[in-house]
């Protein structure tokens, strides 16, 4: 935190960390993804999920313990989700580049 980040009048032992953009976007963020796990019917599989903030003034994801099961689900949805962003292997070369 640097003196810029307490606002006038303020000082260090008042400073919340709702009053920081890195809170709002780590909470925008984890609401996107649990509306994500949601439309994939995982949203009871993260019960930890949360926003959060380290010590040092950072925005985070905490996406808490899951189950190897689950894992497994994330991993194929992830794996979809990367396959219809790439162009069809019909029209690739080995490099991966569009022919």
């Amino acid at each position: 935190m640097t003196p810029d980040d307490i606002g006038p009048g303020g000082d260090a032992a008042h400073w919340s960390p709702v009053d920081t953009s890195e809170w709002y976007a780590a909470r925008h963020a984890t609401t996107a993804l649990r509306d994500v796990l949601t439309s994939a019917g995982l949203h009871r599989e993260f019960p930890y999920l949360r926003a959060d903030m380290n010590a040092f003034g950072l925005g985070y994801v905490d996406l808490g313990r899951i189950s190897p099961e689950t894992a497994v689900r994330l991993a194929e949805l992830l794996r979809l989700g990367l396959a219809t962003d790439q162009p069809s292997s019909a029209h690739t070369h080995k490099t991966g580049e569009p022919t």
